[in-house]
This record gives structure tokens, sequence and C-alpha cells, in this order.
């Protein structure tokens, strides 16, 4: 069994939290400007005071930073689907009162969704239940003449595996990111000029450093060259207004889960000759227009992919997830983001043995990043630092290799690093509260002892209960734990 042992000068989590309370209102780092920007959330979620248990003794208050997994749901969001869920019934077709109040919604949150991403009037919007579930549907949508697919889809080495592996059964190229931005354009230009490709596939932000791509530019490549541009927006869309029209964007896709909404469910929006003319993503009930015990005629329009009984709650919470992030006064949005992101980066920069990483050398950190800091602490595994923030500090953040193999590789982190992500419910205190544990594991080691256990670093000997609702099984998120090289 691997293990980590504590350090003989490690001082309790008590008397480090304590500390922090202190230092937190006099720190130099807590500029008025910074305060003002992010000293409170900008918007409520749910959740937001929990108690984390720590593992010796007591509590605090859990600093989730862990949004770009996925982020809580806005407190707006959670009373919506109180207020709905008393008619929550099956769509379509149902003569019933709620049926009739839950098609209505359910039919509504297309157009809600549509003005959101700046949809064409004739864009299809299709509710599917993640990003990487929209991906794969629209790689069955790929045209075909006599057969044969009409060109390659070209995807970079950056992406996350839910925009990497739905193209790894059609035809594709991919393209090794170069060390700049401008650079990367080059050679997509490149690529393209090759000829035969009939669809470029880009993230909007990288889910692992939190960079945006300049996706104007990309699309204008792609439809030089004849190809069409689809854009996972998983992690762009909670941290940026997109707008599909103005970018000439034709496919775009988004998870609820990400975007303050609870359930799974995700959307896939864009041009619907494709869609309409693929093959039908769930062969099954509402997906057809006749049903024969030899054949079938499929429907045309969002319903040809969404066979089975949708997620009424989940469109229905991301649709209102999108009016209310549509309604943030960009600004203040932005700059509250800007001062957490720049803020945690800078107090990474200044600890002894932690690297900040990211995949280009011309981002600009104050207009071309989301609110995601990837790091890496010298001479710890990552998910030790993660467990130990957890368990010490009540500080929850992801570690690992963020479904971005690839990616990890190039940056030299085979085995992983860590990600904060955090978003409109963060506040300065919680990446103080990071930066804080990190500086006491470079100076006074690990406060426990610590096991790996089904593939994850977790406290030895767990004292820690959960709420009388959950089974107290610390340790459980050894589950998939995609190790293998």
């Amino acid at each position: 069994m691997t293990t980590a042992t504590v350090s003989p000068e490690a001082v309790s989590p008590q008397a480090t939290v304590q500390r922090q309370a202190a230092a937190l209102p006099g720190s130099p780092a807590f500029s008025d400007q910074r305060r003002a920007a992010a000293g409170r959330p900008l918007a409520a979620v749910s959740g937001a005071e929990i108690q984390a248990p720590l593992i010796h003794g007591g509590h605090a208050r859990y600093a989730n930073l862990d949004y770009g997994a996925s982020a809580p749901a806005l407190s707006v969001v959670s009373a919506y689907l109180n207020e709905i869920l008393p008619f929550y019934a099956s769509v379509h077709r149902g003569a019933g009162y709620a049926s009739q109040i839950s098609t209505s919604v359910y039919e509504n949150a297309r157009a809600i969704v549509r003005d959101f991403v700046g949809g064409r009037p004739d864009d299809s919007v299709i509710f599917t239940r993640n990003t990487t579930d929209s991906l794969n549907l629209l790689a069955g949508c790929l045209p075909v003449t006599d057969g044969r697919p009409d060109g390659d889809v070209l995807y970079l080495d950056i992406e996350h595996h839910a925009n990497l592996l739905p193209w790894q059964g059609v035809p594709h190229r991919s393209i090794v990111a170069a060390y700049t931005i401008a650079a990367t354009i080059d050679a997509v230009r490149a690529e393209l000029q090759q000829g035969g490709v009939s669809l470029l596939a880009v993230t909007g932000a990288s889910n692992v450093t939190g960079e945006i791509l300049p996706i104007r530019a990309l699309a204008a490549l792609a439809h030089e060259h004849g190809a069409r541009i689809a854009v996972d927006a998983a992690q762009l869309a909670p941290h940026r207004r997109v707008d599909i029209t103005a970018d000439d964007v034709d496919y775009l896709a988004f998870s609820g889960h990400k975007l303050y909404a609870p359930f799974g469910a995700g959307v896939l929006v864009g041009r619907p000759d494709w869609l309409d003319a693929g093959t039908p993503h769930l062969a099954g009930g509402g997906a057809v227009k006749e049903a024969r015990l030899d054949g079938v005629s499929w429907a045309t329009g969002p319903a040809r992919h969404e066979g089975g009984s949708p997620n009424v709650l989940g469109a229905a919470t991301l649709a209102r997830a999108t009016q209310v992030i549509a309604e943030l006064d960009q600004d203040r949005w932005h700059a509250h983001e800007a001062a957490i992101r720049s803020f945690l980066v800078e107090g990474l920069q200044e600890i002894d043995g932690v690297t900040v990483h990211q995949i280009f050398k011309d981002t600009n950190p104050d207009t071309d990043t989301i609110g995601v800091v990837n790091f890496s602490v010298e001479g710890y595994d990552a998910g030790l630092v993660a467990a130990y923030l957890s368990a010490e500090h009540g500080v929850g953040l992801r570690d690992g290799r963020f479904c971005a193999h690839p990616l990890l590789k190039r940056l030299g982190l085979p085995s992983g690093s860590l990600r904060a992500s955090f978003g409109v419910g963060s506040r300065l205190e919680d990446a103080e509260r990071l930066l804080a544990g990190i500086r006491d594991l470079r100076t006074k080691g690990l406060g426990w002892d610590y096991v790996v256990d089904a593939g994850r670093w977790v406290p030895a000997n767990d004292n820690r209960t959960y709420p009388h609702w959950a089974p107290n099984t610390p340790g459980t998120a050894g589950a998939a734990p995609c190790i293998d090289d």
C-alpha cells in the first residue's frame, strides 16, 4: 500500500484556519480593487455555506474550487426547479394539464437557449445528456455521399476527450497545437489548405488551463476552406457570452451542469441540414414519423435525435440558468473572475516549488483566460495534494489528467496536475484558503497520514462522517481512476 506520512513540523488545521482568518483582512494581496470586485460572490449559489469536516476535527466552510467539473446550481435556478417540479410530467402528446405545461416549458427552453447563444432562426436546438453526448450526436451526422464521408474532421491535441474521441470513429486528422496561439492558427490554416476537411472541431476554452481560443478567426479559416466548425463550449459558456451568429459558428455544444444548472442535461445548437440527414442518435419513441415491423420513417428537427422520454427538468433548468447568466453585467462578471484568477496565479507563483501551467506563450492572462488555473507542487503527487487540501483545509479542487490525456503528456504532466476552477459563486477567500494550504504544505508538510485506496489518495483512518442521508464511505472517489498511460 502506498502511504504518505505526516511531517513532524505539521500543525493542527484548527490553528491553520484561525491563522488564515486572522490574515485575510490585512493581506496585502487583497487590494481594494480586488476586494471590491470579488470579495463577495457575484451571484448566489446553492451550497455556498456548507461545512466540510476536517480530518483533525471541527469544520470549515467548504471552499469549492471545482466549478470546472460541475458548478453549483444558481439559487434562482434551484427556486425555479421547486416551482416547476409539481407540474413535472411526460412531454409531447399528453392531453393532461401537467403534461401540457411540461411540454410548453420543454419546448420553450429551446427558444431560450437559442437566444442565449445568438443562434440563427433556423438553428436546431437538441437537448442531450451533456457535451460529450452532443458531440457524439454530431459525429453521427457528418455528411456522406455514395457511402463515403465527404471529408475529414480536423481537431487539435489540446481537446477534452468529449471533443477528441467521437471523431476517432470517423475519418479524421489531428494537429499538435504550437506554443503560441498565432502559430497554432497558422498550423490549422496549413492543414485546411491541404483540402478534404469537412469539419474543424475546437474547444472554446481549455478545460485544463482556461485559455480561450480565437473562435471567430478559426471559424473564418474553416469557412474559407469549405469546412464547417464545431465548438465545444462546455467551459467557455459558463464564463463568456457566446454569439454563434456573430462568430459564424456552425455547431455549439455545452452542458447545464457546468452552467449552474442541476441534472445531467446538455445541448447541441447548429445548422439543421446535417442534423436532419444524420443517423438518429437514439432510436426509439418520439424520433419517428411512422414505425413498421420492418422499417421506419424518421422525424426531422430535434425530435429525430431525442428518442425516449427527455430530461424535461434538466432542459428547463439549463434554459433558466442561461437567462440568469445573460442578465449579468458583463464588466462586473469578468472583473469578478479576473480578480480571483490573478490573485490565485500571483500567489501560486510566489510559492517555492509550485508551477502554474499554460499551453500558449502568447496568452493574455487578463483577457484570454477563464476561471481555471492549473498547477503542480514539486515533490507531491497531485492526488495527494488534493486529498490533503480537502481533509485538512476544506478546499475542493480537481486533480488528474482532466480527460485530456494528450495535452497533459504534451505539458510534461503524464501523471496529472491540479486544477482550481471558480465562477460566479466564488470569492477571494476561496483562493486564499487554497494558497494558505499550499504554503503550509511547502513549509510544514502533511498534517495526517495518507494512503492510496482504489487508485486515489485518501486520509488513513478517516474518521469524518457524511450527512445522515449519504452512504458513509469515504474513499469511494477511486472509481474510474484513469491511470493507464
